[in-house]
């Protein structure tokens, strides 16, 4: 990684009107902003805010199953909609930020709610656990009782279930954890990726983000997960809550540091406005005259115009000048009747990046199912290492994600600058997309294998003919290759799609780029928990006890699934033809 120097950032300021000596410390200032002086404050932040979040969330499977009662699959499915909210809410954060808010002002506060709504819970289950050995009121231990069904003393169907009251209490509170999640996760990619100038290092730090936000998760789904396990849900809940206020103090101490990239209003009101406006001129002549388009102010006074492009030629109209879309002195008098050349190709960045981000989307689906039935599975499986110690099953999922932080850092400090050592050249982002979607395929396989081996198990020693939720005589250790090979997939194409989005999106929808991620995943959950009730529905390879069904064949349906959809990326990729970022005809051409 680059040394640690902050970077100058900024531009010289006139020094008309200053005082004597004031000059000096201004520029100070000014080089401190932004750059790797920043990363600490950053990554620490992010880190601990990772952990509160995800800490939250990640034994929710089977505090569904055990504290409410509620079927195996049922939970799978509120689980997967819950994840599917906390990753669509960061889209939101990534619009409010770009639109008027700032990163920063959507990080802080969404931290802020994040940690009041986890207090809560907190509270909570600290009291239940209190209420035990009488150090809670009654009253307060009555109103905890309601929020609860009562507990299951056996695996009977006899448990009662959550009443209508207890269930939108849950959900309620799901809903709030997800706000506050929406303002942080994504929003700080892009506003640790704003405090460098430099592609290079906007992508290095967007892999060392990925990296420790997995470290986050690592430690959410092991040490979080284990104190909810064997100590008790409230001291679990403190871990994340301390965490989370760490995490604010973390970021404000940095707040001298970091450079604020001002937000340029609603970047959908400029969308809506060029559609419009071609739309209205549709029936204008196209021009290769570029006189007849209109371009900013700033690149004007510059003498830098961004000549259009002849993709989606049918949007340049949107720039051409007719008669009353300008004043005499030449700036804009219509606002939905002519757009700037630049905003015409920021649209077609857009519209160049969307075909290569819906094959994301069947990328990161069968993720969202491996992970959840993979808990299902470790739970019908022997989970001790050794005598004493039991693997929780919601931290299998850690495996994907110990993966993914180890094949990130081997990536970025062994394999690509080898490859530019010796080779070169470097994987395009491209490349490394495709390389996880291969590996995701692959990954898919191997559960099914593995599957099928644990089936296997349950029919050699007549488990079905045993009581429900039979433990299966095979180590739960087998379920760690598949996440393994799945974890190396996402350290090829996770970074490689922010990095992607982030280069190719226009200045005013950076926030927005990175939170494409978001909306990825969020789709990708909404699609799991669609897939399991449609094979819940139409088969027989879902029942509430999996030793009955075949989830094999849910993973050799993913697969097929997987491969068709890496020839649809192919075929995107192929397609895909980036756009230029910037427009360069300096002082060769004059607007008359």
């Amino acid at each position: 990684m680059a040394t640690l120097s902050p970077e100058l950032s900024g531009r010289r300021s006139s020094l008309s009107g200053e005082l004597p000596g004031s000059t000096d410390s201004s520029m100070r200032s000014k080089r401190r902003k932004g750059g790797w002086v920043t990363f600490p404050f950053i990554i620490g932040s992010s880190t601990l805010l990772g952990l509160a979040t995800y800490g939250a969330a990640a034994n929710l499977i089977v505090y569904l199953v055990q504290e409410f009662n509620v079927s195996r699959i049922a939970a799978v499915q509120i689980f997967n909609i819950v994840n599917g909210c906390g990753a669509i809410s960061p889209l939101v954060g990534g619009i409010i930020s770009d639109s008027f808010a700032g990163c920063f002002s959507v990080i802080l506060a969404a931290s802020i709610i994040s940690f009041l709504v986890r207090s809560c819970p907190s509270c909570i289950s600290l009291a239940r656990r209190a209420n035990s050995q009488g150090l809670v009121p009654m009253t307060l231990t009555a109103i905890l009782q309601s929020l609860r069904p009562p507990p299951c003393t056996s695996l009977s169907n006899s448990c009662k279930p959550p009443s209508a009251f207890q269930y939108a209490i849950l959900y309620a509170s799901l809903a709030l954890v997800c706000v506050g999640i929406g303002g942080s996760r994504f929003t700080m990619t892009t506003f640790g990726a704003n405090q460098f100038d430099d592609p290079k290092r906007q992508e290095t730090f967007i892999n060392w983000f990925f990296m420790a936000f997995s470290v986050a998760m690592i430690l959410a789904s092991t040490v979080v997960v284990f104190v909810q396990d064997t100590v008790g849900w409230g001291w679990g809940y403190g871990i994340c809550l301390a965490a989370n206020v760490i995490s604010i103090v973390i970021l404000l101490i940095g707040k001298w540091y970091y450079k604020e990239v001002k937000p340029q209003g609603s970047p959908f009101t400029g969308i809506a406005r060029l559609v419009i406006a071609a739309i209205r001129k549709r029936k204008v002549a196209l021009s290769k005259n570029v006189s007849d388009y209109f371009y900013q102010d700033d690149q004007m006074n510059t003498k830098q115009m961004c000549q259009v492009t002849s993709k989606f030629s049918c949007l340049n109209r949107a720039a051409i000048i007719t008669e009353g879309d300008t004043h005499s002195d030449g700036s804009l008098a219509k606002h939905w009747r002519l757009c700037t050349t630049q905003q015409v190709e920021d649209l077609k960045s857009i519209i160049n990046i969307l075909p290569l981000w819906s094959s994301s989307i069947f990328l990161s689906t069968p993720i969202g199912v491996q992970s959840s039935l993979t808990i299902l599975q470790a739970l019908t499986m022997d989970r001790h290492l050794g005598a004493h110690f039991k693997i929780p099953a919601s931290s299998f999922p850690v495996f994907a994600l110990l993966a993914g932080s180890f094949f990130i850092a081997f990536l970025n400090l062994v394999v690509y600058p080898l490859c530019r050592k010796l080779l070169g050249w470097s994987p395009t982002l491209l490349l490394r997309i495709g390389a996880g979607h291969v590996l995701n395929i692959t990954s898919m396989v191997a559960s099914a294998l593995v599957e099928a081996r644990r089936l296997h198990v349950v029919h050699s020693h007549n488990l079905t003919k045993q009581k429900d939720y039979a433990i299966v005589p095979m180590s739960a250790l087998w379920l760690v290759a598949p996440l393994v090979i799945v974890g190396a997939g996402e350290a090829c194409h996770l970074p490689g799609q922010v990095s992607l989005y982030y280069e190719d999106f226009p200045t005013s929808l950076k926030g927005t780029a990175t939170a494409l991620m978001s909306v990825i995943i969020a789709v990708a959950f909404y699609l799991t928990a669609a897939i399991v009730n449609a094979v819940k529905k139409s088969t027989v390879w879902l029942p509430n006890d999996i030793n009955y069904g075949r989830v094999d064949n849910v993973f050799w349906m993913l697969a097929v699934v997987g491969t068709l959809n890496f020839c649809y990326f192919i075929l995107c990729a192929k397609w895909y033809r980036k756009q230029p970022s910037k427009c360069i005809l300096e002082g060769l051409l004059s607007i008359n």
